[in-house]
């Protein structure tokens, strides 16, 4: 059975969010992507509700979630003020059997992280519940960047929840938009306790399960086309998938903009409903060339 968090001393690439403004115009294209959707869950935090709600493509290794505001809180502020700037991912997830532990390294390396969130969300096969560790926005300019610890990993990978059209398996690296390239891979690797290392124009972090990628605009502008937003931003992710190129036919027929880089290799820019890019391959197509 494919291993949902990690363990202890180990750290995986957990889930990255796009925001969104219309949970159901979500769901409508991600179905049509050829995913199984889970329905709308609102958040609460130890505080009460956020002012958030989400579906999510749960996968084997990560999931992609779809985050919307629904009210009038701070949280749902700065997601509105977050696609004010540009569509698409702005969350990016590290996967940690120890929020405590995170929180305290953060605040040891100067990332001033705010108190650790006790987040849950009801579903349809229990309540989920979550540790969340932030650090102060600005020292992660990119976007939201955070670790959480599942409590109920039980209730997010359910069965139901599986086993997509599209063989998608795999959330595989997240992309980062630097103004400063080598800055913040440093910054990410401290963030995050990983070790750097270059893969031609980018700096390549990988962890014990996903990575991230960081590089300039123009980098990835040359890679996945000219929308890539203005950094510091996230510009999308990579999916691991059973057949790219059955993925890439049915991208193009749900509207997304399909750039082919390579055998099994594609760069998909996704629909307004969703925003930002996903690069969708198989392992092997996907696997860093250092």
């Amino acid at each position: 059975m494919t291993a949902r968090v990690p363990r202890p001393g180990e750290l995986y690439l957990d889930h990255v969010s796009h925001f969104v403004p219309d949970l159901d115009a979500a769901s409508r294209a991600l179905c049509a992507l050829g995913f199984v959707v889970t329905p709308r869950s609102d958040q609460r935090t130890q505080d009460g509700p956020a002012g958030t709600a989400n579906v999510c493509a749960m996968l084997e290794r990560g999931y992609l979630e779809f985050l919307a505001p629904t009210a009038d809180t701070p949280n749902a502020a700065r997601l509105r003020a977050a696609m004010a700037r540009h569509p698409g991912v702005h969350l990016c997830c590290f996967g940690t059997p120890a929020a405590e532990e995170e929180h305290a390294r953060l605040g040891a390396h100067g990332f001033a992280p705010q108190p650790i969130v006790s987040l849950e969300r009801d579903t349809e096969t229990g309540r989920a519940r979550f540790k969340v560790v932030r650090p102060a926005p600005e020292a992660m300019p990119e976007g939201r960047v955070q670790f959480v610890e599942h409590l109920t990993p039980e209730v997010l990978w359910h069965p139901r929840w599986m086993g997509h059209a599209n063989g998608v398996r795999s959330l595989a690296c997240a992309f980062v938009v630097a103004c400063d390239p080598v800055e913040a891979a440093a910054r990410w690797a401290e963030f995050a306790a990983l070790l750097p290392r270059p893969a031609r124009r980018f700096a390549h972090l990988p962890a014990d399960r996903g990575h991230v990628l960081v590089g300039a605009r123009a980098d990835w502008q040359a890679l996945l086309g000219e929308a890539v937003p203005e950094p510091p931003a996230l510009a999308g992710c990579a999916l691991e998938c059973d057949d790219p190129d059955a993925l890439a036919r049915r991208a193009e027929r749900a509207g997304c903009t399909v750039r082919r880089l390579r055998r099994a290799l594609y760069a998909l820019a996704l629909p307004p409903s969703l925003g930002g890019f996903w690069v969708v391959g198989t392992r092997k197509s996907l696997a860093m060339d250092d």
